[in-house]
């Protein structure tokens, strides 16, 4: 039976001691992963919202295991060629940790997996330099949906906002956002207050690993893309 390379000593040069053993823990605990699960999947996201990601980790955490933070730490962990990889195929998943992307190790079936992250999408307000999606313009006259004690905050936005007889009141028309543009503090401050959410958070598979079978989900990923990275 081949030797497990799973406890391989690693090198993480150039880092803090403290720093230096919280990512061989990482490495350790993915490896240990790695032989435990039957399968394991890289998943890009958008616009990540840690309070809702760790809502689906605790309702998956019986059967799964996710992995966020570096990439190079990751692929380090899973090997980044033949020669290092800790199972066979596992190297062609490590290959594609670039960017927002992530880690999960489960021992559900390949359609329960496909099926929560198709259906898994969460709406949320926009942050600072987001892209708007849509443009927001409101008009000349009153701002029903304000108290008059939001005039001065609302002034301090840069709106162009008066008190007439205790109603908060624009005096020209005010463009928030622009479709398209990234958001300033003030247009996500605005767009919050008026309840409009325009960031959507998306898990998205873009590879799966097991045993007997390696995959690519995302459209324009080739397997000479595995192999050239």
């Amino acid at each position: 039976m081949p030797k497990s390379k799973r406890n391989r000593p690693v090198t993480l040069s150039k880092t803090k001691k403290k720093g230096r053993e919280h990512k061989e823990s990482i490495v350790n605990s993915i490896r240990e992963s790695a032989e435990k699960f039957n399968s394991a999947y890289v998943f890009g996201f958008e616009n990540m919202r840690n309070l809702k990601f760790k809502e689906l980790r605790e309702q998956l955490k019986s059967s799964s295991r996710f992995f966020l933070g570096s990439n190079k730490v990751m692929q380090i962990a899973l090997g980044r060629s033949v020669a290092d990889e800790i199972r066979p195929g596992l190297y062609k998943i490590s290959k594609l940790l670039r960017g927002d992307s992530g880690l999960l190790f489960t021992n559900l079936p390949k359609e329960e997996v496909e099926r929560l992250f198709n259906q898994y999408e969460e709406y949320d307000f926009a942050r600072t330099g987001s892209l708007a999606t849509e443009k927001v313009e409101l008009q000349e006259g009153p701002l029903d949906q304000f108290t008059h004690e939001m005039e001065p905050f609302l002034r301090k936005q840069g709106m162009p906002v008066r008190l007439n007889k205790g109603v908060v009141e624009l005096v020209s028309d005010y463009v928030v956002c622009e479709g398209g543009q990234p958001l300033s503090p003030e247009a996500a401050r605005i767009l919050r207050l008026l309840g409009i959410k325009m960031a959507t958070f998306k898990l998205q598979l873009i590879s799966r690993w097991s045993p007997e079978q390696f995959e690519l989900y995302r459209e324009g990923l080739e397997d000479s893309d595995v192999e050239s990275s």
